[in-house]
């Protein structure tokens, strides 16, 4: 089974190959800046267009930047210590410069990795079965939204149901986005939240993940406090942060 230091440096090298950098990139002091390009093996829901990916695994910036705009975000990583670089009020600064060429701040999230010491299989008091694509056909459905994903369901490979009574009440399933990666989404029927359910599925799929021989990993935006505690009480641990820009059009979009 994977070691920390494996699942980090995997986690390293698909991020290098999502933004067009290398994965010692992450490692510098200083702050690296490459020419924006999505690759071939890119995690499967990163869509072009993208006018900047900010990446950072703690030591510095990795930037993802069309050439068009490198100047704004080396001027901003230049500015601000990278780690308020993801921060207001020193976005304003970014949202502002970009938004005179028709670019806005879109998506920002954190993304956890199991802590070894920390994983294991918790308990609740239902039911949990291991599911299969198969028995996701008839499950695409609002209340399962973040642990499947419709558009992409040939990418849902596997989960963990809990059960009471035959009824599934709580989901987590994984997305093959990746070849050496898996994502994991939670769903608990609201009345059947703070019992545990969400740790226990999501940490036996993070284990069934990992007799695969694939690295789990786990994602959530900074204000979703639940879905964080989660992640941590599960046995992962913060790992790397991800900020995008994109046209405003897609950005109004998202908005409606």
């Amino acid at each position: 089974m994977f070691t920390n230091q494996d699942m980090l440096e995997i986690a390293m090298k698909q991020s290098a190959l999502d933004i067009n950098c290398r994965a010692e990139d992450f490692l510098k002091a200083e702050n690296v800046i490459v020419p924006s390009k999505i690759g071939p093996l890119a995690r499967k829901y990163y869509k072009e267009p993208v006018a900047c990916n900010l990446v950072s695994y703690g030591s510095n910036i990795v930037a993802s930047v069309r050439e068009e705009y490198r100047e704004i975000v080396k001027e901003y990583l230049d500015k601000f210590a990278f780690y308020h670089c993801f921060e207001t009020p020193n976005l304003h600064w970014l949202d502002g410069r970009m938004s005179e060429y028709g670019q806005k701040i879109c998506l920002m999230a954190e993304y956890f990795l199991p802590q070894k010491e920390r994983l294991q299989r918790f308990t609740c008091e239902y039911e949990l079965r291991v599911l299969t694509q198969e028995d996701f056909v008839d499950l695409y459905l609002p209340e399962w939204s973040n642990a499947l994903c419709e558009k992409r369901k040939e990418l849902d490979v596997l989960g963990i149901g809990a059960y009471e009574g035959g009824r599934l009440i709580g989901l987590a399933g994984c997305s093959a986005d990746c070849e050496d990666m898996w994502q994991i989404g939670v769903d608990v029927l609201p009345m059947y939240r703070r019992r545990g359910i969400a740790a226990s599925l999501t940490s036996n799929l993070a284990m069934e993940i990992l007799e695969r021989n694939k690295v789990p990993f786990y994602c959530c935006a900074w204000s979703n406090v639940r879905s964080a505690r989660n992640a941590i009480k599960s046995g992962f641990v913060p790992a790397w942060v991800e900020m995008t820009l994109k046209p405003k059009e897609i950005v109004e979009e998202m908005n409606q």
